[in-house]
C-alpha cells in the first residue's frame, strides 16, 4: 500500500509540473499524447534498424579538438489560430518583420545584432539552440562559432547541410558574457520561436541543449535524462540532445549524440525523407 501511494504522489507531483509548464507557454487544457506516427513508429523502426544505421562517431570524436524540394511539413500539426502564418520563406519574413528592432527585453542594450534564422525555409529538419554566443553576435548568424562550426560537421555528417536545413535559437539576441538566458527574456522571445516554426512546419525538430529542450518540450528533466528520448513540439517529432559547445567541453558526448542523430535520420527515413547526401560511415 505504501509503495503504491509513493507511485501515486509521483505521478500528481509530475502531472502539476507538466501542467504548470503548459500554463507558462500559455497551453489550454492538458497537451495530447505523442503521434503514433513520429514517436511509436520511429521507436518501432529503431529496433530493428541501428545494426543497419550508418555511423559518423569518428567524424565526431576526430572534431573533438576544434573551438569553443518539397520536403517537410506536409504532416505537422502547426501554425493553428494566432499562429497561422504563411509556409515557407514568406512566413519567415512576415516573423522577421514583426520581430523589428525588438526592444522587448533588456538584451537589446547590450546585442550588436538580432540573431533570426538561417537555412532553407522549408526545411524538413530543423536545429534550435540556446541563444547567439559572441560570433553570432557580431555575424548575425546562429551557429557561426566554434561550436557552430562543430554543428555544421554534425549536419554534414547527417547527408544534411546548413543550405538544406533550418538553424535557429530560442533567444535572438545574445545574454551578456554568453550567460543563461533569464525566464523574461525567454518569454519575451519564445512567441517569436513559436511563430517561426510554424512557418517551417518541420518533420523533425533537434533541441540542442537544456533551455530548447524545456522550451519545447515544457518540461524541467535534466538534459543528461532528458536527451534521446522522442518528445513533441505541437505534434512535431523532437529530439533533444546535448549542444554542440557541451561537446567541445566533454568530447566523450559526442557519442551519444551521434545516437541521437541516427534516431533522427531513422524519423526522417520513417516520413518518406531522405537527407541529400549520403550519411557518413
Amino acid at each position: 500500500m505504501s509503495d503504491a501511494r509513493d507511485e501515486l504522489r509521483t505521478l500528481t507531483a509530475q502531472f502539476r509540473t507538466r501542467l504548470g509548464w503548459s500554463a507558462r507557454w500559455g497551453a489550454v487544457g492538458v497537451p495530447s499524447g505523442p503521434s503514433p506516427r513520429t514517436i511509436a513508429d520511429v521507436q518501432a523502426l529503431e529496433e530493428g534498424q541501428h545494426a543497419e544505421e550508418p555511423r559518423a562517431d569518428e567524424v565526431l570524436v576526430a572534431d573533438g579538438e576544434s573551438e569553443n524540394a518539397e520536403i517537410g511539413g506536409q504532416g505537422a500539426c502547426v501554425g493553428q489560430g494566432p499562429l497561422d502564418v504563411p509556409v515557407g520563406a514568406q512566413g519567415l519574413a512576415l516573423v522577421r518583420e514583426e520581430l523589428g528592432d525588438c526592444q522587448r527585453c533588456d538584451l537589446c542594450q547590450t546585442r550588436k545584432n538580432i540573431v533570426f534564422g538561417v537555412g532553407n525555409p522549408q526545411a524538413s529538419l530543423v536545429f534550435v539552440g540556446e541563444a547567439p554566443g559572441g560570433d553570432e553576435d557580431v555575424q548575425g548568424e546562429p551557429f557561426v562559432g566554434a561550436a557552430g562550426q562543430l554543428l555544421t560537421k554534425m549536419i554534414e555528417a547527417m547527408g544534411f547541410s546548413r543550405d538544406t536545413v533550418y538553424i535557429c535559437n530560442v533567444i535572438k539576441c545574445r545574454p551578456p558574457g554568453n550567460r543563461n538566458p533569464e525566464p523574461d527574456e525567454v518569454a519575451a522571445c519564445e512567441p517569436f520561436l513559436k511563430k517561426q516554426l510554424a512557418a517551417l512546419r518541420p518533420r523533425v525538430i533537434v533541441a540542442l541543449g537544456k533551455f530548447a529542450a524545456h522550451c519545447l518540450l515544457r518540461t524541467e528533466t535534466p538534459i543528461t535524462r532528458l536527451r534521446g528520448t522522442w518528445g513533441t513540439y505541437e505534434g512535431i517529432a523532437t529530439m533533444p540532445t546535448f549542444h554542440p559547445a557541451y561537446l567541445l567541453r566533454t568530447p566523450e558526448g559526442k557519442r551519444l549524440v551521434w545516437q541521437d542523430l541516427k534516431s533522427v535520420l531513422a524519423a526522417l527515413k520513417q516520413m518518406g525523407v531522405e537527407p541529400p547526401n549520403p550519411a557518413r560511415a
